[in-house]
């Protein structure tokens, strides 16, 4: 059965702007489509088994984010940062730059220290997962979420490479690689200043 709520719930939340969004479009422009495609499928297959843990422990996982959450705030908004340098230092489309494209396995990793997944995730457990749930109802859920979530972020990548023809100039490309570098910087910042307030 289709669950309409559910599969609206993950396209908004996978298609809007956020940190995976951001390095999926910027991937897109230095390196092209093909090359982005093991970080796409890094987001949405690390974001789906993301879905498949928390649903299937919820309880225990809500104990132990509580209790992880600054340290998690710290090191999304610390690697955040660091992936906004190296965004900031990514070589012209076709030349080799010093930097490649993140990988399947560092995008996968990256969901569980990305806030906005860990929003994503947690909320679909609690709104959608029934009471009675075991682990084959988590993993369909986790399915429908990968499901939704791939062509959505699709259209970021995509988005990124079709710019990549505008932005050979490397004036161009480095206004857009800066840009797209302070949008993550202020990602990490509006982050951490908002875990701040509310430890105050």
């Amino acid at each position: 059965m289709i669950d309409l709520p559910l599969m609206t719930y993950v396209a908004t939340m996978s298609v809007t702007p956020g940190p995976n969004n951001i390095m999926l479009a910027a991937s897109g422009v230095n390196f092209g489509f093909r090359r982005t495609l093991p970080h796409l499928l890094g987001v949405s297959v690390g974001n789906s088994v993301q879905v498949l843990i928390v649903a299937s422990g919820l309880a225990w996982v809500m104990a132990w984010l509580d209790a992880l959450r600054l340290p998690l705030v710290v090191v999304g908004c610390t690697y955040l940062l660091w992936l906004a340098l190296r965004q900031a230092r990514a070589g012209q489309p076709g030349r080799g730059g010093r930097v490649a494209p993140l990988g399947f396995v560092a995008a996968a990793l990256f969901q569980w220290v990305n806030p906005k997944a860990w929003m994503m995730v947690l909320n679909i457990a609690i709104l959608f997962l029934p009471r009675d749930a075991d682990w084959k109802t988590a993993a369909g859920l986790a399915l429908v979420c990968m499901s939704v979530n791939l062509p959505c972020i699709t259209v970021w990548a995509v988005a990124g490479a079709r710019l990549r023809a505008w932005l050979q100039q490397p004036a161009a490309l480095m206004v857009f690689n800066y840009t797209m570098a302070a949008l993550l910087a202020a990602t990490a910042l509006w982050i951490g200043a908002d875990e701040a307030r509310t430890l105050l």
